[in-house]
C-alpha cells in the first residue's frame, strides 16, 4: 500500500486585503466581546444575594448612580444618606478614596454625609475638604477644631475661604502655640542645689532650638498666607469704587432732616441719594424696627455716629440700652456690608423696573390718545366736507 505524503496548505500571504480586513474584523469583535463581558459580570455582582456582594462594587455603583442625578429629590438624599454609611464602612480603603473623591466633585451631598466624610482620617478625606462645595462654615470650623492640625492645613488649601473661618483658623493656631510651649519640662530646683551640667550639655540642646526656629517660621508663613486670604475675601470699607455713596451735602441732609424729625424731607432727601422713586424711600422709612433704613444707611457707607442719631431719632426704641449699648448700635454691628450692599441694589434694581414700566406704559398711552384725536379731526373734517 502507498504512502500519501501530506502536504499543509499555503499559507496566505501578509498583504492579502481580504486576509487583513477579515483578521482586524475578529480582532474588533474578541475585543468588544471582551469589555462586554467585563461590564456585564461588573453589574452581576449586584444580582447576587447580599452576603455574596462585594461591597467595593456596590459602593462604587451607589455613588456612580447619585453622579448621574442633576437635582436630585429629597428623598433621593435621605436614601443616599441611608445607604452609604454602612456601604463606606464594610469597603476597602482603595474604594473608599476612590468615593469620597468623586464625590468631592458633587454640588449636593447630603450634610450628613458631607461631615461624616470630612471626619474620616487626613488620607481618604483630604480631597473633599479641600474642594467639596457642600461644607458649610460651621461644619469647616467644628472639624478644624475636633479633627486637628492636617485637617486644618487641608481646609486652608481651599479655593475661597470666608472671614469667619479665616479667624477660627487663626485662633486656632494661636491656641496650640501655648500648648506646645506648657509641653516643655520646667526645673523648678534651686539653682544652689542643681547639678553642675557638663559642657556637651549644650551641643544638644541646639537641635531642639533649630527645631523650634523651624516650626516658629512655618507658624509665620501660615499666619501670612491667612491674612492674605483674608484680604482677598474682605474688601475694605475705604473701598466704595462702584457702589451707592451718599456725598458730604447729602449725609448732613439727612441728619438735619432726623434732628427735626421731619420724614417728609428726610424721604425726598433719601429717595435723591438713592436716584430712586420716592415710594421705595417711604417704604424703607415705613418699617417701625429701623432694619431697613439701618441697611440703606449702612450700603451707602454713611459713617456710623451719624447713623447711630438719625435711627435713635427716628425711631425711638433704638435709644434703649442694652447691656451699656444701644438697640441701634446693635443692629448696626449686626449687619453685613455686602449683604447690606447686595439688598439695596435688589431694591433699586425692582424699583427701577417697576416705575419704568409705568412710564413706558404712560408714554404710550398717550401716544394712543394723540393718534386717537388727529383720527377724530380728520373724520370731522370729512364730514364737514
Amino acid at each position: 500500500m502507498k504512502r500519501v505524503e501530506r502536504r499543509p496548505f499555503p499559507a496566505l500571504p501578509e498583504t492579502f486585503p481580504a486576509h487583513e480586513a477579515l483578521r482586524h474584523k475578529l480582532e474588533t469583535s474578541v475585543v468588544s466581546h471582551a469589555s462586554v463581558d467585563m461590564s456585564v459580570d461588573r453589574y452581576r455582582e449586584l444580582e447576587k444575594p447580599q452576603a455574596l456582594r462585594k461591597k467595593d462594587v456596590v459602593l462604587m455603583a451607589t455613588v456612580t448612580s447619585f453622579e448621574d442625578l442633576k437635582h436630585p429629590t429629597k428623598s433621593e438624599l435621605r436614601q443616599f444618606a441611608e445607604l452609604f454609611s454602612p456601604l463606606y464602612t464594610a469597603s476597602s480603603e482603595e474604594a473608599r478614596r476612590q468615593a469620597v473623591a468623586a464625590l468631592s466633585q458633587c454640588e449636593q451631598v447630603p450634610s450628613s454625609v458631607a461631615f461624616f466624610i470630612a471626619s474620616q482620617p487626613i488620607a481618604i478625606a483630604a480631597p473633599f475638604l479641600m474642594a467639596s462645595p457642600c461644607l458649610d462654615d460651621d461644619q469647616l470650623i467644628a472639624i478644624a477644631r475636633c479633627q486637628g492640625a492636617e485637617h486644618a492645613r487641608a481646609i486652608v488649601r481651599r479655593p475661597a475661604l470666608s472671614p469667619a473661618v479665616i479667624d477660627a483658623l487663626v485662633s486656632m493656631r494661636h491656641a496650640r502655640l501655648p500648648a506646645k510651649a506648657d509641653k516643655a519640662p520646667v526645673d523648678k530646683t534651686p539653682i544652689a542645689e542643681q547639678p553642675a551640667t557638663p559642657a556637651a550639655v549644650p551641643s544638644t540642646q541646639q537641635p531642639l532650638s533649630t527645631e523650634a526656629a523651624e516650626a516658629a517660621q512655618r507658624d509665620e508663613a501660615l499666619r501670612q498666607k491667612i491674612k492674605q486670604l483674608a484680604a482677598m475675601q474682605a474688601r475694605p470699607t475705604s473701598d466704595r469704587l462702584g457702589l451707592r455713596t451718599a456725598t458730604d451735602v447729602q449725609e448732613a441732609l439727612m441728619v438735619r432732616f432726623a434732628r427735626s424729625r421731619d420724614a417728609d424731607a428726610f424721604a425726598t432727601c433719601l429717595a435723591d441719594t438713592l436716584s430712586a422713586s420716592r415710594w421705595l424711600a417711604e417704604r424703607i422709612m415705613m418699617d417701625i424696627s429701623g432694619l431697613q433704613l439701618a441697611t440703606t444707611l449702612k450700603a451707602l457707607g454713611m459713617d456710623a455716629q451719624e447713623a447711630f442719631f438719625i435711627l435713635e431719632r427716628l425711631y425711638g426704641h433704638l435709644k434703649e440700652s442694652v447691656g451699656g449699648v444701644s438697640r441701634g448700635e446693635i443692629l448696626w454691628d449686626s449687619l453685613q456690608d455686602d449683604e447690606c450692599i447686595r439688598r439695596l441694589e435688589a431694591w433699586c434694581r425692582a424699583d427701577r423696573y417697576t416705575y419704568a414700566d409705568k412710564h413706558e406704559m404712560s408714554e404710550t398711552e398717550q401716544t394712543t390718545a394723540a393718534a386717537n384725536d388727529g383720527a377724530e379731526q380728520v373724520t370731522a373734517k370729512v364730514r364737514r366736507a
